[in-house]
């Protein structure tokens, strides 16, 4: 998997280290995460529904068991990202077909960027002044490296009239 521009191995370094902090307690880091997501996006909240139940806010979505269960998996992709940081080719196929899920469910590849910034300001919220701007840097080529994976997933779908 090309990033566009590979990360170094002093990169590679800041981001195992700055993780190893927040995965120890994944979901309270994810749910900072999310809440900022809703707070820069609002409409992504109706994408997430469960039994066909609507979140009447961000606080119902975050608190429900099954949201929970989807932070919790977040997390593992971003932990799986970490752990195959040296090699990120190897997790091509499964972030492909995390992306066609994506779009089947009515994501918009532009929502990413929104992603993007929300895990920024997680890691910078957990992390305080330990989050570098060299730091940032080195999540930032990681996260556009995966998304990029992801966006493939879109391609290989067939387009609809």
């Amino acid at each position: 998997m090309e990033s566009g521009m590979p990360l170094s191995g002093r990169q590679r370094e800041l981001i195992r280290e700055s993780w190893q902090r927040v995965s120890s307690s994944p979901v309270q880091h994810g749910i900072v995460l999310f809440t900022r997501l809703f707070d820069l996006d609002p409409d992504l909240l109706s994408l997430f529904q469960y039994n066909s139940k609507q979140f009447a806010s961000p606080q119902e979505c975050l608190s429900a068991p099954e949201f929970l269960d989807h932070i919790r998996k977040v997390m593992l992709v971003i932990d799986a990202a970490v752990s195959h940081v040296e090699n990120l080719s190897c997790l091509e196929e499964y972030l492909c077909n995390l992306g066609k899920k994506h779009q089947a469910v009515g994501v918009k590849v532009e929502s990413f960027s929104t992603v993007g910034e929300s895990l920024l300001y997680m890691l910078e919220k957990c992390l305080g002044p330990a989050f570098s701007p060299d730091m940032r840097e080195a999540w930032s080529k990681l996260y556009s490296a995966v998304v990029k994976a992801m966006r493939r997933g879109w391609e290989t779908l067939p387009e609809g009239d």
